[in-house]
């Protein structure tokens, strides 16, 4: 309690710090609840910089974003609980403090709101149109933003390090048959799946200031399900909007884990996806080209492929990346989201006309 004390003691908290404990169970941050007995709380959480190397752009970043979704929505009477709020440090006035080994930052808490973790048809259509309305007031945001994380959700990086995981062969596992089954059924699409990276370089797409993590538990929802804010905005960063399009329904619109190995039930479920594009392209369709708006089932497809290389590059690679929890995990994420890509790539035409239905 006192390490704690101690670090929310650099952040203009008002009133005093009673209590600092435990909040979620993030994978990347930790994440702690600071009560105070002024009139608000407050959130403490620890910046991982072995994933975040350059803090100081992280939370440049952040601070854009925030300072100008604010005055895009300024007027509103709820402000405060749709966007989020970071404490300056004393020292220094920006958004995180350090002592030099660790870093940490301190956002208002907002009271009375829920995350969810699964997702319905409904659910699915108030956060696309809340991801797209993220992404519509970035479209006009001035400032120039760096990537925390550089090339993200770059296929053709994630497609270069599978074919250096191949050549080494670092674990011995490239003699196995179903390795090569899977290097089979993975390379004839690499070329198609690197898409939006050419078209970038032939100047046919553009890069918007993208959330590039969109997962139902990175919003924050009212007590009567209703959307209040987009939370969790390390990964925002300058991308293809196909980041936020396919991301979230590589987790939404396959009913089972990504981890699952039930195979069989590995799906890319239709009524998640036009649920999802409706919200979307509602608040999206304002900003986005012809280009981008015809590409999103590309963008659907997209994202478990990626998945699959990166699990499958780093089973090859001897599991050095993801976490495991048994020897094979890698193989098993690596099989799941291929067939999701099957499926989603079988469903491609269908995707088209719901697509063309919703322009």
């Amino acid at each position: 309690m006192e390490e704690y004390l101690n670090i929310v003691s650099h952040f203009a908290v008002e009133g005093r710090v009673t209590e600092v404990k435990p909040l979620g169970k993030g994978l990347i941050n930790d994440t702690f609840f600071v009560s105070a007995d002024g009139p608000r709380q407050y959130v403490l959480q620890r910046i991982n910089n072995a994933i975040f190397r350059d803090v100081d752009l992280l939370q440049h970043n952040i601070d854009c974003v925030t300072a100008h979704l604010r005055k895009k929505l300024a007027g509103d009477a709820d402000l405060d609980r749709k966007v989020l709020r970071f404490l300056p440090c004393l020292e220094t006035g920006k958004t995180y403090w350090t002592d030099g080994n660790t870093y940490w930052r301190v956002s208002v808490y907002i009271p009375d709101s829920f995350t969810h973790e699964a997702v319905t048809p409904a659910s699915s259509y108030d956060c696309g149109k809340a991801f797209g309305a993220f992404e519509a007031n970035l479209a006009d945001i001035p400032d120039q933003l760096g990537e925390p994380i550089p090339d993200f959700h770059n296929m053709e990086l994630r497609v270069r390090q599978l074919h250096d995981a191949v050549f080494s062969d670092a674990a011995g596992r490239l003699a196995d048959p179903q390795v090569q089954e899977i290097l089979s059924a993975l390379l004839p699409f690499e070329e198609e799946m690197c898409k939006a990276e050419r078209m970038y370089r032939e100047g046919k797409l553009p890069k918007r200031i993208c959330h590039c993590d969109t997962k139902v538990n990175n919003m924050l929802f009212d007590a009567d399900g209703n959307v209040l804010c987009v939370i969790d905005l390390d990964t925002v960063m300058p991308s293809f909007v196909f980041s936020d399009f396919g991301d979230f329904l590589r987790t939404a619109a396959n009913p089972v884990a990504e981890d699952s190995p039930l195979y069989d039930k590995v799906d890319f479920r239709m009524d998640i996806f036009e649920a999802f594009a409706k919200g979307y392209l509602e608040s999206a369709r304002c900003f986005l080209t012809e280009a981008e708006t015809e590409n999103l089932p590309y963008a659907a497809c997209l994202f478990p492929y990626m998945q699959a290389v990166r699990f499958f590059a780093d089973y090859l690679n001897g599991d050095t990346y993801y976490k495991i929890q048994y020897p094979e995990h890698n193989l098993v994420r690596t099989l799941n989201q291929l067939a999701l890509f099957q499926s989603a790539r079988a469903k491609s035409a269908e995707m088209a006309k719901i697509i063309d239905s919703l322009r």
